[in-house]
Protein backbone atom coordinates (compact mmCIF):
# COMPACT_ATOMS: atom_id res chain seq x y z
CA UNK A 1 0.00 0.00 0.00
CA UNK A 2 1.53 2.86 -1.55
CA UNK A 3 -0.84 6.01 -0.81
CA UNK A 4 -0.86 7.87 2.16
CA UNK A 5 -4.66 8.37 3.17
CA UNK A 6 -5.19 4.48 2.60
CA UNK A 7 -2.40 3.53 4.95
CA UNK A 8 -3.86 6.10 7.50
CA UNK A 9 -7.02 4.39 7.56
CA UNK A 10 -5.12 1.13 8.20
CA UNK A 11 -3.00 2.54 11.08
CA UNK A 12 -6.13 4.34 12.85
CA UNK A 13 -8.14 1.02 12.33
CA UNK A 14 -5.62 -1.06 13.85
CA UNK A 15 -5.66 0.99 16.79
CA UNK A 16 -9.18 0.88 17.03
CA UNK A 17 -9.24 -2.48 16.74
CA UNK A 18 -6.95 -3.37 19.81
CA UNK A 19 -8.44 -4.65 22.41
CA UNK A 20 -11.29 -5.45 20.10
CA UNK A 21 -12.49 -7.99 17.45
CA UNK A 22 -11.68 -6.81 14.13
CA UNK A 23 -15.40 -8.03 12.87
CA UNK A 24 -16.13 -5.07 15.05
CA UNK A 25 -14.11 -3.07 13.24
CA UNK A 26 -14.89 -4.07 9.82
CA UNK A 27 -19.08 -3.73 10.23
CA UNK A 28 -18.32 -0.46 11.45
CA UNK A 29 -15.45 0.55 8.49
CA UNK A 30 -17.79 2.71 6.39
CA UNK A 31 -19.41 4.97 9.46
CA UNK A 32 -15.48 5.36 10.35
CA UNK A 33 -14.40 6.72 6.89
CA UNK A 34 -17.35 8.53 6.93
CA UNK A 35 -16.63 10.03 10.90
CA UNK A 36 -13.10 10.46 9.95
CA UNK A 37 -13.65 12.58 6.30
CA UNK A 38 -12.46 9.63 4.33
CA UNK A 39 -9.46 9.14 6.56
CA UNK A 40 -7.78 12.54 4.31
CA UNK A 41 -5.01 13.16 6.07
CA UNK A 42 -5.14 16.76 5.82
CA UNK A 43 -8.68 16.77 7.12
CA UNK A 44 -8.24 14.46 10.00
CA UNK A 45 -5.20 16.89 11.05
CA UNK A 46 -7.37 19.87 10.87
CA UNK A 47 -9.96 18.42 13.63
CA UNK A 48 -10.38 20.13 16.76
CA UNK A 49 -11.63 19.78 20.20
CA UNK A 50 -15.48 19.63 18.66
CA UNK A 51 -14.82 17.02 16.17
CA UNK A 52 -13.24 14.99 19.04
CA UNK A 53 -16.73 15.13 20.71
CA UNK A 54 -18.48 14.82 17.29
CA UNK A 55 -16.68 11.51 17.24
CA UNK A 56 -17.71 10.90 20.74
CA UNK A 57 -21.08 10.95 20.27
CA UNK A 58 -21.22 8.81 17.81
CA UNK A 59 -22.75 5.46 18.28
CA UNK A 60 -21.72 4.42 14.38
CA UNK A 61 -17.84 3.68 15.63
CA UNK A 62 -15.85 2.88 18.68
CA UNK A 63 -16.19 6.07 21.42
CA UNK A 64 -12.85 5.77 23.21
CA UNK A 65 -11.45 9.32 23.58
CA UNK A 66 -7.69 7.64 23.61
CA UNK A 67 -8.47 6.30 20.48
CA UNK A 68 -9.68 9.19 18.77
CA UNK A 69 -7.49 11.66 19.74
CA UNK A 70 -4.47 9.43 18.92
CA UNK A 71 -6.19 9.48 15.27
CA UNK A 72 -6.16 13.22 15.26
CA UNK A 73 -2.76 13.18 16.94
CA UNK A 74 -1.83 10.20 14.37
CA UNK A 75 -3.18 12.82 11.02
CA UNK A 76 -1.31 16.02 12.74
CA UNK A 77 1.90 13.60 12.58
CA UNK A 78 1.73 12.30 9.23
CA UNK A 79 1.19 15.64 7.33
CA UNK A 80 4.33 16.61 8.82
CA UNK A 81 5.95 14.10 7.09
CA UNK A 82 4.88 15.57 3.97
CA UNK A 83 5.59 19.04 5.49
CA UNK A 84 9.53 17.53 5.98
CA UNK A 85 9.73 16.02 2.15
CA UNK A 86 8.84 12.30 3.30
CA UNK A 87 5.51 10.49 2.93
CA UNK A 88 3.38 7.91 5.60
CA UNK A 89 4.04 4.98 3.01
CA UNK A 90 7.95 6.22 2.69
CA UNK A 91 8.19 6.43 6.50
CA UNK A 92 6.36 2.89 7.22
CA UNK A 93 7.87 0.71 4.36
CA UNK A 94 11.24 2.02 5.27
CA UNK A 95 11.23 -0.70 8.21
CA UNK A 96 10.58 -3.22 5.86
CA UNK A 97 12.65 -6.62 6.55
CA UNK A 98 14.41 -8.39 4.63
CA UNK A 99 12.40 -11.11 2.74
CA UNK A 100 12.24 -14.38 4.72
CA UNK A 101 10.39 -17.02 3.68
CA UNK A 102 6.52 -18.16 3.48
CA UNK A 103 5.63 -19.24 7.11
CA UNK A 104 4.05 -23.00 6.95
CA UNK A 105 1.31 -22.48 9.35
CA UNK A 106 -0.98 -19.14 10.87
CA UNK A 107 1.09 -20.16 14.26
CA UNK A 108 4.39 -19.68 12.90
CA UNK A 109 3.41 -15.95 12.07
CA UNK A 110 4.84 -13.04 14.92
CA UNK A 111 2.91 -10.57 17.14
CA UNK A 112 5.58 -8.51 16.92
CA UNK A 113 9.13 -8.12 15.30
CA UNK A 114 12.23 -6.23 15.60
CA UNK A 115 11.30 -4.21 12.99
CA UNK A 116 7.82 -3.44 14.35
CA UNK A 117 9.27 -2.76 17.00
CA UNK A 118 11.49 -0.25 15.45
CA UNK A 119 8.89 1.04 13.49
CA UNK A 120 6.50 2.02 16.62
CA UNK A 121 9.17 3.88 18.50
CA UNK A 122 10.06 5.60 15.78
CA UNK A 123 6.30 6.41 14.87
CA UNK A 124 6.17 7.44 18.87
CA UNK A 125 9.29 9.72 18.17
CA UNK A 126 7.31 11.66 15.09
CA UNK A 127 4.19 12.35 17.64
CA UNK A 128 2.47 9.33 16.64
CA UNK A 129 -0.21 7.55 19.47
CA UNK A 130 -1.39 4.51 20.19
CA UNK A 131 1.19 2.03 17.76
CA UNK A 132 3.17 -0.07 20.00
CA UNK A 133 4.78 -3.11 18.50
CA UNK A 134 2.58 -4.92 17.49
CA UNK A 135 0.01 -2.33 16.59
CA UNK A 136 2.96 -1.28 14.32
CA UNK A 137 3.03 -5.13 12.70
CA UNK A 138 -0.15 -5.58 11.97
CA UNK A 139 0.06 -1.81 10.07
CA UNK A 140 2.86 -3.83 8.29
CA UNK A 141 0.75 -6.80 7.10
CA UNK A 142 -2.34 -4.74 6.19
CA UNK A 143 0.02 -2.44 4.33
CA UNK A 144 1.59 -5.67 2.87
CA UNK A 145 5.15 -4.21 4.61
CA UNK A 146 5.28 -7.91 5.27
CA UNK A 147 3.99 -10.71 4.06
CA UNK A 148 2.71 -13.39 6.36
CA UNK A 149 0.27 -15.45 4.27
CA UNK A 150 1.54 -18.77 4.34
CA UNK A 151 3.43 -21.26 1.93
CA UNK A 152 0.54 -21.95 -1.09
CA UNK A 153 -1.67 -19.25 -0.10
CA UNK A 154 -3.35 -17.75 -3.14
CA UNK A 155 -2.71 -13.86 -2.38
CA UNK A 156 1.08 -14.13 -1.15
CA UNK A 157 2.35 -13.60 -4.78
CA UNK A 158 0.17 -10.29 -5.33
CA UNK A 159 1.67 -9.11 -1.97
CA UNK A 160 5.27 -9.76 -3.13
CA UNK A 161 4.19 -7.97 -6.69
CA UNK A 162 3.40 -4.89 -4.37
CA UNK A 163 6.47 -5.22 -2.54
CA UNK A 164 8.32 -4.97 -5.55
CA UNK A 165 6.37 -1.99 -6.57
CA UNK A 166 7.12 -0.61 -2.89
CA UNK A 167 11.26 -1.23 -3.02
CA UNK A 168 11.37 0.92 -6.50
CA UNK A 169 9.18 3.46 -5.19
CA UNK A 170 10.98 4.13 -2.16
CA UNK A 171 14.50 3.38 -2.91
Amino acid sequence: MLDDDRLFERLCLEAFQSGLSWLTILRKRDNFRAAFAGFHIPAVAAFGPDDVERLLADAGIVRNRQKIEAAVANAGAAAELVRDGSSLAAFVWSFRPVARAAPRLISDIAAATPESTALAKALKQRGFRFVGPTTAYALMQAAGVVNDHVEGCCARDDVEVEQLEAATRFA
